[in-house]
C-alpha cells in the first residue's frame, strides 16, 4: 500500500484548481472572471502531464482504497482532456456571466468525482465518488434558472437520490454477506457468500451505476437533461460521467465480484441489450438534436457494456477495448455537441437546413462526428466498437455481438435524418433572423478539433490499444 499523497497528484491538481479558481473568482470583477477558466485549463493540462508521468510507473494501491493502474491512468487522461473540450464549448455561453466562476468550479469538481470513479477499489469510496461526480452536475443542469433546465435538474436529482439510496443498500447487503468493502477482500469472500444476498446486493449496487452511466433502466433523465440544460452542460453530462462510471462497473466485476455465485455476466448483457435497443428506437422519433444525442448516449453506453461481460478474464483486452471506446466516444460526442452549441437557435433538425451552404466546415465536422457515432471507419468509435464486440464474443456472448451489430446498422437512420437537411436550402426564423447564426469561435474550434481528433485517434488505434494491453 502507498500512503504517499503524491500518488494522487493528478486528482490533487484538479482539486487545487477548483479551490484556487473559486477563491480567485471571489475577488474578480464580472468582466475578468475569464481568469478562472484559465486557471481551470492550466490545472487540467497539469493534471494530464502528471497522469502521463504516473502512467510510466508500476501499478500500486493508494491508501488501500484507490487503484493506480492502466484503468485509472486512462480515465484521468480521457476525463481531463474531455474537460478541456467542454471548457472550450462553454466559453461562448458563460463568458461574462455573473456566475462564471461557480460554473467552472462545479465542472472541475464533477470531473474530479468522475476521475475517482475510475480508480475506486472500495465500495465506500465508490459511493463517495458517485456523490462527488453527481451533486455538482445537478447544479450545473439548473444553472440557467429557466423552466426546462429547472425541470431537468429536478428529474436528474430525484432519480440520482433514489438510485443512490438503492446503491447504498447494495453496499450494506454486500458488506453483510462478505464482511468487507475492499475489492481485494470481496474477491476472496464473494465465492463463498450466500448467493441470494449477493444477487440482491449486486442488483442494488448496479442501480446507482446504471444511473451514473445512463444505462437502462436508470436512463430516464438523460434526454431531459440533454434538452433542458445549456449545450455545454449537456455535452458534459452526456459524455464525461460515462467515462468514470463505465470503468467503475468494469473494475467492480473484474476485481471484486467476478467469483460471486451470481449470473452477473447475463445481467450486464441484458442491460447492454436494453440500452442500445431502447436508445436507438427512441432516437428515431426525436426532432430536437439535443434529445437525439441524449438517446444516442444511452445506446452508446449499451455498446460499451459489451466489454464488461469480458471482465475477470486473464487477458486485458476487454478493459483495453473499453478504454479506447470511451476515449473515441468522448471526442466524437463532444464534437457533435460543439456544433449544437455553435447554433443555439437551431432547436430542431430542420433548423440545420442549408448548413453545408452557409458553414461548410462545420457541416463537414458534424457529418464526421455523426458518422463516427455510428461507427464508420476510420473513426475512433469504429475501432472501439470492433474491440468491444470482439471482447463480448470471446467471453461467449456471440449473440450479444449480433444484437449490437444490428443496432449499429439501425442507428444509421436517425443520424442520417440530421445529415440530410444540411444539404437543403437554408431556413430562417419567423422574425427574419437566421437560425444558423454562430455563437462564437470557441465552439467552432472545438468542433473542428474533435472531427479531426476522432479520425486521427482511429488511425493510431493500434499503438494505443497495444499500450493499454501491455500494462
Amino acid at each position: 500500500m502507498n500512503e504517499d499523497p503524491v500518488a494522487l497528484l493528478p486528482e490533487l491538481i484538479l482539486l487545487g484548481g477548483a479551490v484556487l479558481g473559486l477563491l480567485t473568482g471571489l475577488f474578480l470583477p464580472r468582466a475578468r472572471q475569464w481568469v478562472v477558466s484559465v486557471i481551470a485549463a492550466t490545472a487540467l493540462v497539469a493534471g494530464i502531464v502528471a497522469a502521463l508521468i504516473a502512467a510510466t510507473g508500476p501499478d500500486e494501491m493508494a491508501f488501500e482504497t484507490y487503484a493506480i493502474d492502466i484503468g485509472t491512468h486512462a480515465t484521468r487522461i480521457t476525463v481531463m482532456a474531455a474537460m478541456l473540450l467542454v471548457l472550450g464549448i462553454s466559453r461562448d455561453t458563460v463568458r461574462g456571466h455573473a456566475r462564471e466562476t461557480e460554473f467552472v468550479t462545479l465542472l472541475l469538481l464533477a470531473a474530479l468525482g468522475t476521475v475517482l470513479l475510475g480508480g475506486v477499489s472500495d465500495l465506500l469510496l465508490l459511493v463517495a465518488a458517485y456523490l462527488l461526480a453527481g451533486i455538482p452536475a445537478y447544479a450545473l443542469t439548473g444553472f440557467g434558472k429557466d423552466a426546462l433546465g429547472t425541470e431537468a435538474a429536478l428529474k436528474y436529482y430525484l432519480m440520482g437520490a433514489f438510485l443512490g439510496v438503492a446503491m447504498l443498500a447494495g453496499v450494506t447487503v454486500l458488506y453483510g454477506a462478505t464482511g468487507s468493502t475492499g475489492y481485494a477482500a470481496l474477491r476472496e469472500t464473494a465465492g463463498g457468500a450466500p448467493s441470494g444476498a449477493m444477487a440482491v446486493g449486486v442488483v442494488a449496487l448496479m442501480a446507482g451505476l446504471v444511473f451514473k452511466t445512463g444505462a437502462v433502466p436508470g436512463h430516464f433523465w438523460v434526454p431531459d437533461v440533454a434538452e433542458g440544460a445549456s449545450a455545454p452542460v449537456a455535452a458534459f453530462v452526456t459524455t464525461v460521467p460515462k467515462i468514470g462510471g463505465l470503468v467503475a462497473v468494469y473494475r467492480l466485476f473484474d476485481q471484486a465480484l467476478e467469483p460471486a455465485d451470481v449470473r452477473w455476466r447475463l445481467l450486464i448483457a441484458l442491460l447492454a441489450t436494453a440500452s442500445m435497443t431502447l436508445g436507438n428506437l427512441a432516437a428515431f422519433f426525436q426532432d430536437d438534436p439535443r434529445r437525439l444525442l441524449g438517446y444516442s448516449t444511452i445506446s452508446q453506453v449499451g455498446y460499451a457494456l459489451l466489454a464488461v461481460v469480458a471482465a475477470g478474464r486473464d487477458d486485458a483486452f476487454g478493459l483495453a477495448a473499453l478504454l479506447f471506446y470511451l476515449a473515441g466516444y468522448a471526442v466524437t460526442n463532444l464534437g457533435a455537441f460543439a456544433v449544437v452549441a455553435e447554433f443555439p437557435k437551431a432547436r430542431t433538425l430542420d433548423g440545420y437546413t442549408g448548413l453545408f451552404r452557409s458553414h461548410r466546415g462545420l457541416a463537414l465536422a458534424l457529418i464526421v462526428c455523426l458518422l463516427g457515432l455510428v461507427g464508420t471507419p476510420p473513426t475512433a468509435v469504429f475501432v472501439g466498437k470492433v474491440g468491444v464486440f470482439t471482447a463480448a464474443a470471446d467471453a461467449g456472448f456471440g449473440w450479444l455481438m449480433v444484437v449490437a451489430a444490428i443496432n449499429t446498422v439501425v442507428s444509421l437512420f436517425y443520424y442520417l435524418r440530421w445529415v440530410v437537411p444540411l444539404f437543403a436550402r437554408e431556413t430562417t426564423l419567423p422574425a427574419g433572423r437566421a437560425v444558423l447564426e454562430p455563437a462564437g469561435r470557441w465552439s467552432r474550434g472545438v468542433a473542428y478539433g474533435c472531427a479531426v481528433g476522432t479520425v486521427v485517434l482511429g488511425l493510431v488505434a493500434g499503438p494505443v490499444l497495444d499500450a493499454f494491453t501491455a500494462q
